[in-house]
């Protein structure tokens, strides 16, 4: 019985929840979580003759009836099969969107469709393009069913040509209006490569006026699935693919439960993470398979200043029975940490030729507090870089473009410690097994922040490379065996 028809069953029964198991014997405190309860109320895209071919918009028709259903409690919209062409959707309280068996959401490529809001992206107060599927402060929201959610990420995403095959490179590039900003790079506009001109890590560094801010519209391309604020959310079941940028982004929610979706993107994405959990609590993440060209499963509490002022962690969460293919880390916490992260189980996972498998990262500037992380039973195989790293001087490139660029010297240089040092302690990895890694570990703290207390337990870790020990301490080992092929 698939997950979807065993919480079916168990809602309708008053039956006992199906995701207390995971908050069940913690080593913290952690609240019960269960799904949201949705109105048993229902109504179908095909009640509005919306067209199903992929042909014409769907933008007015989704919202009339997420309206509608809104209006009167709530309920279930239902995608039938077919191509249902939109521009964004914006969920409210106590609606589920569910897709049926060959139901496919396909996000329109027309800017136009998108207009700039305000809102976070990599951990900075700013503004981005409003995203395909969004919910702001909304209670009881739901996405499930068996069908996909695609958001035509090539007509938003810049591209590498090292990242591709030339007969690859010569299709992506040749849509209209795109151009290489600089050698073996190109973007989808000219408005693209101005924004990007005059911004650091996908963020303008100064103000811009609202016509500014329109130039660069191309370039402010939004992350697929946003979530802010939201209370009691299920994703479970759907197919989250081809985002402009990050894929899912849950941002201050609470009670959130990620369940055997499948969230991919093409190798080549450029920021196109599978999933950004950022200053949520009470999350699970279970059951799913993340694969793409950036970070898989990745935790995150903002950035420096504006993270510091939020001061919201990413807290209690448990990440259970998941699988990540390609991606430049399996789990990862950072870089965008500042108003910490703790109180989380990671179990039973496996990373299928990630870049790295393990991933802490972090930099000066950051602030916060990275605690009381458990890791237990993660298989990997194929790990291009590192089985599990600890970094404190991110750069905003991958472990493997930074190893081919002759990797990172630590600095001996000793700063004071202030609101702006990140700090990393108290994490306990167990019950470890990876095959084939390029280097076993990587620990690379900062003088003045040594990383502190890691107990690693029960680990075999086959790689090229043996383990390297820079400004940590406290780092205790029990039957830890590194196999030097």
């Amino acid at each position: 019985m698939s997950t979807l028809l065993l919480l079916a069953v168990c809602l309708l029964a008053g039956a006992a929840n199906p995701y207390k198991q995971y908050t069940d014997g913690l080593p913290f405190q952690m609240a019960e979580v269960s799904a949201p309860q949705i109105p048993q109320r229902q109504a179908s895209l095909a009640d509005y003759a919306a067209d199903g071919t992929g042909r014409q918009l769907c933008t007015e028709v989704f919202q009339r009836a997420i309206d509608e259903l809104a209006q009167k409690g709530g309920g279930r919209l239902v995608v039938p099969r077919g191509i249902w062409l939109t521009g964004p959707i914006v969920l409210k309280s106590n609606i589920e969107l569910h897709l049926e068996h060959g139901a496919v959401i396909q996000f329109a490529a027309d800017e136009s469709l998108y207009p700039i809001v305000t809102t976070s992206f990599e951990g900075l107060d700013t503004r981005r393009c409003q995203s395909p599927i969004s919910a702001v402060g909304q209670t009881n929201i739901a996405i499930t069913g068996y069908g996909a959610i695609d958001g035509n990420g090539q007509y938003w995403r810049p591209l590498k040509k090292s990242k591709v095959s030339d007969p690859l490179w010569k299709e992506l590039t040749s849509q209209p209006g795109g151009m290489e900003s600089k050698k073996n790079y190109w973007v989808p506009s000219e408005g693209f490569a101005k924004g990007e001109a005059m911004s650091s890590m996908n963020v303008p560094d100064k103000p811009l006026s609202d016509a500014e801010w329109q130039e660069i519209k191309r370039f402010l391309r939004p992350v697929m699935v946003s979530l802010i604020d939201c209370k009691n959310v299920l994703l479970q079941g759907v197919i989250f693919q081809n985002s402009p940028a990050w894929n899912l982004h849950p941002l201050m929610c609470e009670n959130i439960i990620i369940d055997d979706v499948l969230v991919r993107n093409p190798a080549y994405a450029q920021n196109g993470d599978a999933l950004d959990l950022e200053s949520c609590r009470n999350a699970l993440i279970v059951n799913s398979r993340f694969d793409a060209g950036d970070d898989g499963i990745c935790l995150k509490s903002g950035k420096d200043k504006d993270g510091r002022r939020r001061g919201r962690p990413c807290e209690n969460v448990v990440v259970s029975g998941c699988t990540v293919f390609a991606g430049h880390g399996g789990f990862v916490v950072g870089s965008e940490m500042s108003g910490g992260v703790r109180n989380i189980m990671v179990k039973d996972c496996q990373f299928l030729g990630t870049d790295v498998g393990l991933r802490f990262k972090s930099t000066r500037g950051r602030g916060g507090i990275v605690e009381n992380i458990y890791v237990d039973g993660i298989s990997m195989n194929d790990i291009k870089t590192y089985a599990l790293t600890f970094n404190m001087y991110y750069g905003g490139k991958s472990v493997a473009e930074v190893l081919a660029e002759g990797g990172t010297a630590p600095v001996a240089v000793e700063m004071p410690v202030t609101e702006e040092t990140p700090i990393f302690r108290n994490i306990d990895i167990r019950n470890v097994i990876c095959s084939n890694a390029g280097y076993a570990m990587e620990f690379n703290g900062l003088p003045e922040m040594p990383i502190d207390g890691i107990h690693l337990k029960d680990i075999v870790i086959r790689a090229k490379n043996d383990a390297t020990f820079n400004y940590s301490k406290d780092i205790t080992k029990e039957n830890v065996q590194i196999i030097l092929e």
